[in-house]
């Protein structure tokens, strides 16, 4: 498979499972849910088939034989062939060496943050920490529960992994709202003022040049931003 075919990772996820042994895919999809990696890779029935398809396809996997319970359909068993055991290593090889850009949707709400108000903003914030708090919760539960059972901490990395994030994040929304609600986040002053003007007009917006006409006591005419306060 060439590395332009690498972005969906339940085909990665299909791999690893045939690398123990051959499954249908009924059997791979309980697997994966009854490890809980459904949390960590997008899952469902059909997408599934669409990956096994696209995995034969690409002699990364080859059907071996087939199987039938009772009255139900007969089922396709799978096994991973030799290339598809090279690509598992080389993609996975991929994935842990190099950092890719993800575009999560968070990121792309900070750089748009100044459409809404400050107070608006700090509003939604503090709705999203109370989710966070909950997540954080969950996911720290689940981990003392596979800890409590016994599980190795090698097959729980993805969800230390999850905690470590949602704590990060926690303590970065905590910290944002707060600056913004305290007025000492740079450029909140600024940004007050612009929506204070435009909640005077019509529209709810600036034109262009009421919007220039708000932003230049605010800058230098070489473009450096002036004391937020």
């Amino acid at each position: 498979m060439a590395p332009r075919t690498r972005n969906n990772p339940l085909a990665l996820a299909v791999l690893a499972l045939l690398w123990e042994r051959p499954m249908h895919p009924y059997e791979m999809s309980m697997t994966l849910r009854e490890r809980r990696k459904d949390e960590s890779v997008r899952l469902n029935f059909g997408s599934l088939y669409s990956v096994v398809d696209s995995l034969v396809k690409h002699g990364l996997i080859e059907a071996a034989s087939t199987e039938r319970e009772g009255n139900r359909p007969t089922r396709t068993v799978y096994r991973l062939t030799d290339a598809g055991a090279t690509e598992a290593v080389d993609w996975l090889s991929d994935l842990l060496r190099t950092p890719v850009k993800e575009f999560p949707q968070f990121e792309a709400a900070l750089s748009f943050l100044p459409l809404l108000g400050p107070d608006d903003v700090a509003r939604l914030l503090r709705m999203r920490i109370a989710a966070l708090q909950l997540n954080v919760t969950t996911v720290d539960t689940a981990r003392e529960q596979a800890r409590a059972q016994g599980l190795p901490s090698v097959f729980v990395l993805e969800a230390d992994y999850d905690s470590a994030l949602l704590h990060a994040e926690l303590d970065f929304v905590v910290g944002l709202e707060a600056s913004i609600t305290d007025g000492t986040l740079e450029g909140v002053a600024m940004w007050r003022e612009l929506h204070a003007r435009a909640s005077g007009s019509a529209s709810g917006r600036l034109e262009p040049e009421e919007l220039a006409e708000a932003l230049a006591p605010y800058f230098t005419p070489e473009g450096a931003a002036p004391p937020t306060a």
